[in-house]
């Protein structure tokens, strides 16, 4: 069985990195043969975050490189796509693709065209999302909020993945947990989402007050967090595991608006893997990871995210009991080691059912 991936980026985007380039040694071993083609190269992301140059050719290269690859779609039993064929334009290539696909989803995606801000947008595209889940002999969603967005849609299957870790490469880190200052408060992103933290910048004061504690970010970029002590470090696939294990708590602040409603968590999960606490906002998926007072704490207001922090500054053995309350949800519910096989199932199913 030959499957083609069309994933948004290359390995170096975290989406399409925990989505679909870890589970292909997984889908090897079952005989599925898998080649994988992003649309936006290594590159891409280099000069979205940092340079900023070259952004607008890039775009343009990733597109014709993608006509190209669809040329050969027809070559492969499956296509297995993450969330589009390419973005800001109509459903029209998932509609001529000639080959039963999969569409993935781990981000309300549709909000991008049905809130845009562009009347015109919002007309042309607004109900794009739905003809692809239309089309797709199976959706995947990361979370129930995406997974009733295609039922509505009319989406003939949906299924539900949530991203998750490899617990080989995630091992917990509660047995090393400081009792002395300061106090780690840890968050990891991109420079995109990194907007969120301002939310709680004076409740991250509050609780750092005094040389208490100090907040650090991994990937987010420059930023300025009024008060708050901020230790900024970059992203690298390398040390990204070693760095979360030197947190004393993750957190995952949150707007309570349509687009984040529809993420996945995923910060929560790579906490918990490493033996983590979590504050979280209670908004989407976050709610359901997060189970109060047993692996963390939702934190709604200013007073709540102080009172949290607070709380599992004060008491080590409180963040122990939790970080291994969360490091066992993450192996019975968001682990490779649990979805890489119905991963595997679900794609000879989708091809089985095409041909019928």
């Amino acid at each position: 069985m030959k499957v083609l991936f069309l994933t948004k980026y290359a390995h170096n985007g975290a989406s399409s990195r925990y989505r679909i380039f870890q589970y292909l040694p997984w889908l090897e071993q079952t005989g599925i043969h898998c080649q994988v083609m992003p649309l936006f190269n290594e590159v891409y992301l280099i000069h979205r975050y940092q340079s900023g140059h070259g952004y607008i050719r890039d775009i343009l290269r990733a597109f014709l490189h993608r006509l190209v690859v669809l040329i050969t779609a027809r070559r492969f039993d499956l296509v297995v796509l993450e969330k589009e064929i390419f973005p800001y334009f109509p459903a029209l290539p998932e509609r001529l693709l000639g080959v039963p696909y999969i569409v993935d989803y781990d981000d309300a995606l549709f909000h991008q065209y049905d809130k845009h801000r562009s009347w015109w947008v919002r007309h042309l595209l607004g109900r794009k999302i739905a003809h692809v889940m239309q089309g797709a002999q199976l959706v995947i969603a990361g979370n129930d909020y995406l997974a009733d967005y295609a039922r509505r849609a009319g989406a003939a299957r949906v299924e539900i993945i949530p991203t998750v870790i490899d617990l080989e490469k995630y091992s917990p880190a509660f047995v090393t947990h400081r009792s002395s200052a300061p106090f780690t408060i840890g968050w990891i992103g991109s420079p995109s989402t990194a907007k969120y933290l301002q939310t709680i910048a004076p409740a991250l004061a509050e609780v750092c007050a005094g040389g208490n504690g100090v907040v650090r970010l991994i990937g987010s970029g420059q930023i300025h967090l009024p008060g708050v002590p901020v230790e900024v470090l970059p992203w690298d696939e390398t040390t990204e595991i070693n760095e979360l294990k030197q947190f004393d708590v993750g957190i995952m602040p949150l707007p309570d608006e349509s687009w984040e409603r529809g993420k996945c968590g995923f910060k929560l999960i790579q906490y918990m893997a490493c033996g983590l606490p979590v504050v979280a906002s209670p908004v989407g998926v976050n709610s359901k990871i997060v189970e109060q007072g047993v692996n963390g704490y939702l934190a709604e207001t200013p007073a709540e995210w102080i009172q949290s922090l607070n709380a599992l500054l004060l008491d080590v053995d409180q963040r122990k009991r939790m970080g291994q309350a969360g490091r066992k949800k993450v192996e019975q519910g968001y682990s490779l080691q649990m979805t890489g096989p119905r991963l595997a199932g679900l794609i000879r199913s989708a091809v089985e059912s095409a041909k019928e």
